[in-house]
């Protein structure tokens, strides 16, 4: 018996546990495709970032976290972006940076959440409204049945919940995964940004080197944000 015989004998119930399966298939990818392009080395980046920034040079700072596609080089980039307007409003970038590079990693784990939650019970359901229909047989024959009458009935009823168990069970198991993975991106992010503040707020930059270059680099980041704007 093939698996499509299996999936039309497992009766109505069947096709919103298909619904589940595929939109967790298609979350699990995308989480994937997301996540994969968020790794990065973290402890490298912060190396070089550090370098520059030692060197008192925010704009090429600015640029070298833009040729990064990362979480963590977005983050740092909004506070440098706010270098010139004091300590205060880059802490507040990087806050907000955080919170929004968080919710982005963690968007749609939700959905494998719940449909690791909802697929079993829309099995036990089908299996329970499978058996009430067998008993049902057994009312209307008056009892008079034979358990080969019964049996094929029931063994389709509790499809549904096989089904609904397996798609469950990979959905939580990915979900579970994405959620380490994620916890292990949002670790990065704040140990890199505490580095990051540490660096830029506590005064570790150069001073002489930081004020020439910021004189130097006020005009030439103005330049830089207008002709962003152009594009």
């Amino acid at each position: 018996m093939s698996l499509l015989d299996l999936f039309i004998k497992g009766g109505v119930f069947m096709y919103p546990i298909l619904f589940c399966s595929v939109l967790a298939l298609v979350v699990i990818v995308e989480r994937f495709l997301v996540l994969r392009k968020a790794k990065i080395d973290a402890g490298q980046f912060m190396m070089k970032l550090r370098s520059v920034l030692q060197r008192g040079n925010v704009l090429e700072a600015i640029n070298f976290c833009s040729k990064i596609d990362a979480p963590l080089a977005s983050i740092l980039k909004k506070g440098l972006v706010k270098y010139p307007e004091g300590h205060d409003r880059i802490r507040e970038a990087i806050e907000n940076a955080g919170k929004e590079e968080t919710f982005k990693l963690e968007h749609r784990l939700g959905i494998l959440a719940s449909v690791a939650g909802i697929a079993p019970l829309l099995g036990f359901l089908g299996t329970v409204t499978g058996m009430i229909a067998a008993f049902r047989t057994i009312e209307l024959l008056s009892g008079a049945v034979n358990p080969s009458d019964l049996a094929g009935g029931i063994w389709e009823a509790l499809l549904t919940t096989a089904f609904g168990l397996i798609v469950g069970i990979i959905a939580y198991g990915f979900y579970n995964y994405y959620v380490n993975r994620v916890g292990r991106f949002v670790f990065e992010m704040e140990s890199g940004s505490e580095e990051f503040l540490d660096l830029v707020i506590s005064g570790r930059l150069d001073e002489n080197e930081g004020a020439s270059a910021g004189s130097r680099g006020a005009a030439r980041q103005e330049e830089y944000f207008k002709e962003k704007g152009k594009k």
